[in-house]
């Protein structure tokens, strides 16, 4: 591993502090007494804080002689510790103070200190320290923001190294906390509101041998012991519905699940969802309750009806359009495809310049010019019902029409955030479904469905009248937080392999011509592989560079000429 000089600094550090016989990373319990919120909150209510315990990360140290201040970082914000030299240390030792504090401590470490809570003379609630001790040593630096005349410098922004180590993002961009805090408040409303029903909260396998539920692609594995494949779960429906065939009249599950597919800014591989099956219900009758459940988790995460999403406010307040697919497509395009023939949804397609091929049938194709031309329009709550039947493999027929099916999607703010059914529970019917789906696998519609002879075992055994919902949560969380991108709302978004940097050996650096004593001093000026050098292409500015470090640092070493330099490079 490469390490900087910072990195270096603190291991070197990290070794002073054993040599004082302090360990960087105690075993024992520290008890804390209340977080840096409780402290402020009691202290302005009048509470005398006399004897209290606080653990936190230093985020900054303002050292000022005889008298310090540091700012200590909790899960819920900071509080000031002033720390005083001769009260901490009261004798003739001032080890303590002069070196572990002001010499062993970097931002970035966690400590422990012991006091009472006072009000500075400039009005900032601190804590005056009696003790300290060191908690965990950190090894890498932080990187902080810093703040001139009002204008922030080095913020942690980059997306990639947020996502990639998440853990540095949460401590010096606290607020990215609030959206988790909110997600688990989306979580345990949602949660609250189904059990209150009555229902059920069950698990299902997430390895299974058939991939069901959905028409998407699956992660493969292996299973070594039993020698077969196994596939990661794209829904857990098909299991939630042989619970309904067992008895139960109400289940939900927040699952897990997993497609192979593309990555954007709402689409992660791993993502999760509520399925709720309830029996002797419809997908009219899942509108309603829908609407209802996300008017309450709106108030619950949110405290209010309505939230901002960019330059649109989402009012979950006023009842939810419903507009039928068909009639949807016919409102924003002036087509209408029902009853239109294969051949002519393509042709209708490629007018609206909606790309399409011979692999899809009639239902992909609608889905697509659905998503084309109608989605962006959908802002406000909006269910669309009635889709094809090709569209809807485990979807009952429509009541009304044969060639239609009782399901709806919930678009808000131009994406789907929820599809509901209901549930297709003729055996024979979706058997027929099933073998259809196998024609369009072969065709090489690789997201069409496997046929699952044990699901259809256990309709054969009767499943009652039930509706089903499946409902984004990561989705539903963005549309709450106002968060454009799923990696936002993600603690851990699946990311690219990172490429770990590894130096070159002294041995290949001499090989490309670089005298052994320069080595060292090349390494510290970020040259770490002779790739590294090979990119420099001012041969006359590094020599400089160089001969300029040399001289700071009174290395005896014989200075570079840009020629002697230019050999190494070329």
């Amino acid at each position: 591993m490469v390490l900087n000089d910072q990195q270096i600094q603190r291991r070197q550090t990290l070794q002073q502090l054993r040599d004082l016989g302090i360990d960087p990373y105690p075993a024992d319990e520290f008890v804390i007494t209340a977080n840096s919120d409780e402290l402020k909150k009691r202290f302005e209510a009048g509470e005398e804080l006399t004897n209290i315990s606080f653990a936190g990360r230093v985020m900054v140290r303002r050292i000022m002689g005889k008298a310090s201040f540091a700012e200590l970082q909790d899960e819920f914000g900071r509080i000031q510790a002033y720390f005083n030299r001769d009260e901490l240390c009261p004798g003739e030792d001032k080890t303590l103070y002069n070196d572990v504090f002001k010499k062993h401590i970097d931002l970035g470490d966690i400590i422990g200190v012991n006091g009472f809570v006072f009000r500075t003379q400039t009005g900032e609630i601190s804590i005056h320290v009696k003790e300290f001790r060191f908690l965990s040593k950190s090894l890498n630096p932080l990187p902080l923001p810093k703040e001139v005349d009002g204008k922030v410098y080095d913020a942690f922004t980059d997306p990639e190294l947020r996502y990639r180590m998440r853990y540095v993002d949460l401590l010096v961009n606290p607020k990215i906390k609030d959206t988790f805090r909110k997600r688990s408040a989306v979580i345990r409303s949602m949660r609250n509101y189904l059990e209150a029903k009555g229902y059920l909260e069950v698990e299902t396998p997430i390895l299974q041998a058939i991939p069901g539920g959905a028409a998407a692609r699956p992660f493969i594995t292996h299973h070594n012991a039993l020698d077969i494949p196994l596939f990661l779960r794209i829904a857990n429906e098909l299991y939630l519905k042989r619970l309904i065939v067992g008895g139960f009249e109400g289940v939900f599950e927040f699952a897990k699940d997993f497609r192979n597919e593309g990555m954007d800014k709402t689409h992660n591989p791993e993502f999760t969802q509520m399925e709720l099956y309830v029996s002797y219900k419809d997908y009219k009758w899942m509108m309603n309750l829908t609407e209802d459940m996300l008017r309450k988790i709106c108030m619950d995460a949110t405290g209010g009806t309505s939230v901002q999403f960019g330059e649109n406010t989402i009012d979950f307040g006023k009842p939810f359009e419903r507009l039928t697919l068909f009639g949807a497509i016919e409102k924003y395009t002036g087509f209408n495809l029902e009853g239109k023939s294969e051949d002519e949804i393509r042709d209708i397609a490629k007018s609206l310049k909606v790309e399409v091929d011979q692999t899809m049938g009639s239902g992909k194709m609608i889905d697509e010019i659905f998503g084309e031309t109608c989605e962006h329009h959908l802002v406000q709550p909006t269910f669309i019902m009635d889709y094809p039947v090709e569209m809807s493999p485990l979807t009952k027929r429509h009541r009304d029409n044969p060639n239609l099916t009782e399901r709806f999607e919930l678009i808000i703010n131009k994406k789907e955030i929820a599809n509901c059914y209901s549930e297709l529970n003729d055996p024979i019917d979706q058997r027929e479904r099933f073998e259809h789906q196998t024609k369009l696998l072969e065709r090489g519609d690789d997201e069409a469905m496997f046929i699952d002879q044990d699901f259809l075992r256990a309709l054969e055994y009767g499943m009652p009248p039930t509706a089903g919902i499946g409902i984004g949560i990561d989705r539903l969380v963005m549309l709450l937080t106002n968060n454009e991108s799923i990696q936002e709302v993600l603690l851990f978004p699946q990311m690219r392999p990172e490429k770990i940097r590894t130096a070159d050996s002294d041995e290949k650096f001499i090989a490309a011509g670089v005298p052994a004593e320069w080595v060292d001093a090349l390494r510290k000026n970020g040259f770490q592989t002779v790739e590294d050098l090979k990119k420099e292409d001012n041969p006359g500015k590094l020599s400089q560079t160089l001969n300029g470090f040399r001289k700071k640092n009174k290395l005896d070493i014989p200075g570079l000429s840009p020629e002697t330099v230019a050999t190494w490079i070329s």
